[in-house]
C-alpha cells in the first residue's frame, strides 16, 4: 500500500512540476492573501462580492453551522477564482458539502456560455471524471436478511472487486468493444445483456453522454482502464448494503421505489483510471492552450479552453467517453451484485437512479432572462431536476428526479427530489456530506481506534481493502450528511424523500 500512494504522490508531483514551468498568463487571484469576505443573503447563502479580475459574485450555500468548516480550506478561495474565468455566466457556485478541490472546489457549480468566449476546464470536472453514484432498491424487508447480513456483504466483497489497482478482465474483449463501450455507454451494455430498459430510463442522460470521441482517449488510459471494468476502486469509493429507515414523503418515495423497512443497495465509484488519465492527458494540453488563447489564470490548475476551440473538443470528446465508461462500470457492478442477492435471497434489485458527480454537459438554462445552451460543470454536484421537467422519464416526471446523497458509513444517507429552486444553481444540489478532516488527519486521529469493531457494535459491518483506506473514511471525518441536506433543503434545491441506514459496507 505504502508503495502504492509514494508512487501516485510522485506522480503529482512531476506533473505538478510540468505545471510550473508552463508559459501561461499568470494573474493575481481576486482575494490573494486576504479572507475572503462572505456577506450573509439568507439562512442558506452566503456571497461572495465581485472584485478585481472576477466577472461574477461567489454564492456559497452554507448556514451558520457548517460556514466555519468551509473557512478552514482555501475554498472560498477557490470559488472567486473560478468567477475569474471567460464566459462564465450565473454566479461561481459551492454546494453546502463544499471543500477544497483540484483548481474547482469539490462542490463547485459554474455555467460557460460559448457566445461569451465561455471556457471548459478539466479542473471543473475532476480527475474521476462520472464519478457517481447508483441506488437500487430490493424487494426485500430488513427483517429477512437481518441474520444473514454477513453472508451478504462477504458475498458482495467477494463479487466486487475493490482497492487500489483492484481488476476483472472477463468484461471487454477487444479493443473494438472498448470503442464501443466508450461510445454507447449504457446502450453497449444493453447490447450486451447487462442493462435493462427499466435501468437505462432510471440513469442521468440515460447512461450515455452523447459527443463521446474514443479517439480522443490515450493509449495509457485504454490500458488502465481496459481491466478496471466493473470494479469500485479506492479513496472513498464504497458498495452499501442499508436499510430505508425513515419515509418523509410517501408519494414521491413510492415513485422512487422505496419504502420503509426497504433493504436497498448503493454503489458509489467512477471511470477508475481511464478517466484519472484522460485528465491528466488533457491538463497539459490545456496549460499550451490557455497561453495559445491568452487566458490569464489566477490559479494553473484553472487551466482551460475557450469551448469552440480544437483542444476543448478533444478534451469534451474523451471525458464523455470516459463518463459513459464510468455508467458502465457501476452497471456491472450492479449486475454482480444482483447475481448475489438472487443466489442468496431469491430477490431482485431494482436501480432507483444513478448520478453523476463529477461531468460537464451541455444543457438549456435561463441566463439574463433568456434561454442559453451552456456548458454547465459540476465537480461534487448532483443534478437535481424538479417536477415536470422534459429530461424526466415519465415515471418519474410528477416526482422530480431522485438526488442520491450518500453520508458516512456510520450514520446515514439521504435521498432527495429535486424542487424548483434547483433553477438558481442549473438545476444543481450537493454530492455528499464533505470531508471535514483531511485523509491524513483522519489516520492521525483515528488510526488507532478500533473503527471497525466500533461499527460492528452499532450493528454496521464493514470490509475493506485496507485498514488505511477505512480509517480514512471514518464517520466523523465527515460533516454530518443531515446539516448538509438541511442547507439544500431550506434553499429550495430539493426536498427530503427518505433516509437509509447502513448495514454493511464494502470500502475500496
Amino acid at each position: 500500500m505504502g508503495r502504492h500512494r509514494d508512487k501516485r504522490k510522485n506522480r503529482a508531483s512531476r506533473a505538478e512540476e510540468r505545471t510550473s514551468k508552463a508559459k501561461v498568463l499568470d494573474a493575481t487571484p481576486p482575494y490573494a492573501g486576504r479572507e475572503v469576505p462572505v456577506v450573509r443573503l439568507d439562512a442558506s447563502r452566503v456571497r461572495i462580492p465581485k472584485t478585481g479580475p472576477m466577472h461574477v459574485d461567489g454564492i456559497v450555500f452554507a448556514d451558520d453551522t457548517l460556514l466555519p468548516s468551509v473557512r478552514d480550506d482555501k475554498s472560498l478561495e477557490q470559488v472567486a477564482n473560478v468567477a475569474t474565468l471567460p464566459g462564465i455566466v450565473g454566479p461561481s457556485m459551492a454546494m453546502p458539502d463544499v471543500h477544497w478541490g483540484y483548481g474547482f472546489p469539490i462542490g463547485g457549480v459554474a455555467a460557460f456560455d460559448p457566445a461569451r468566449g465561455g471556457v471548459v476546464s478539466p479542473g471543473g470536472v475532476g480527475y474521476d471524471i462520472n464519478c457517481g453514484v447508483r441506488l437500487l432498491a430490493s424487494d426485500l424487508e430488513l427483517g429477512e436478511i437481518e441474520s444473514r447480513i454477513e453472508p451478504l456483504v462477504d458475498a458482495l466483497f467477494d463479487a466486487i472487486p475493490a482497492g487500489i489497482g483492484s481488476t476483472r478482465r472477463e468484461v471487454i474483449a477487444s479493443e473494438e468493444e472498448l470503442d464501443a463501450l466508450l461510445a454507447g455507454g449504457l446502450e453497449w451494455a444493453h447490447g450486451a445483456g447487462l442493462a435493462t430498459d427499466h435501468d437505462i430510463e432510471r440513469v442521468e442522460e440515460h447512461g450515455r453522454i452523447r459527443g463521446a470521441r474514443p479517439e480522443a482517449v490515450g493509449e495509457r488510459a485504454r490500458t488502465r482502464g481496459r481491466p478496471q471494468l466493473g470494479t469500485l476502486g479506492s479513496g472513498n469509493h464504497f458498495a452499501e448494503v442499508g436499510v430505508v429507515d425513515e419515509v418523509f414523503d410517501e408519494t414521491k418515495a413510492q415513485a422512487f421505489g422505496l419504502a420503509k423497512g426497504r433493504v436497498t443497495l448503493m454503489i458509489h465509484s467512477g471511470s477508475r483510471g481511464l478517466g484519472h488519465q484522460v485528465c491528466t492527458d488533457f491538463l497539459g494540453t490545456m496549460l499550451r492552450a490557455s497561453s495559445k488563447y491568452g487566458v490569464p489564470l489566477v490559479d494553473r490548475q484553472l487551466a482551460c479552453a475557450p469551448i469552440e476551440s480544437r483542444e476543448a473538443e478533444a478534451y469534451l470528446g474523451a471525458m464523455a467517453a470516459a463518463a459513459n465508461f464510468a455508467f458502465v462500470n457501476r452497471q456491472v457492478m450492479a449486475t454482480w451484485a444482483r447475481e448475489v442477492f438472487a443466489r442468496l435471497f431469491d430477490a431482485a434489485l431494482t436501480t432507483v437512479y444513478d448520478v453523476c458527480h463529477n461531468i460537464a454537459t451541455w444543457e438549456e438554462h435561463v441566463v439574463d432572462g433568456k434561454e442559453r445552451c451552456v456548458l454547465v460543470h459540476r465537480k461534487g454536484a448532483t443534478r437535481a431536476l424538479p417536477p415536470g421537467d422534459r429530461r424526466l422519464p415519465r415515471s418519474l416526471r410528477d416526482a422530480g428526479q431522485p438526488v442520491i446523497i450518500p453520508g458516512d458509513m456510520g450514520r446515514y444517507s439521504f435521498v432527495l427530489a429535486g424542487a424548483p429552486g434547483s433553477s438558481a444553481t442549473f438545476h444543481s444540489a450537493c454530492h455528499g456530506a464533505g470531508r471535514r478532516l483531511s485523509r491524513s488527519a483522519a489516520q492521525r486521529v483515528f488510526g488507532r481506534t478500533d473503527l471497525e469493531g466500533n461499527l460492528r457494535a452499532q450493528g454496521i459491518l464493514v470490509r475493506g481493502a485496507s485498514r488505511a483506506t477505512v480509517v480514512e473514511e471514518a464517520p466523523l471525518a465527515y460533516k454530518d450528511v443531515a446539516d448538509v441536506v438541511g442547507v439544500v433543503e431550506s434553499a429550495g434545491l430539493a426536498t427530503k424523500v427518505a433516509r437509509l441506514r447502513p448495514l454493511g459496507v464494502i470500502k475500496g
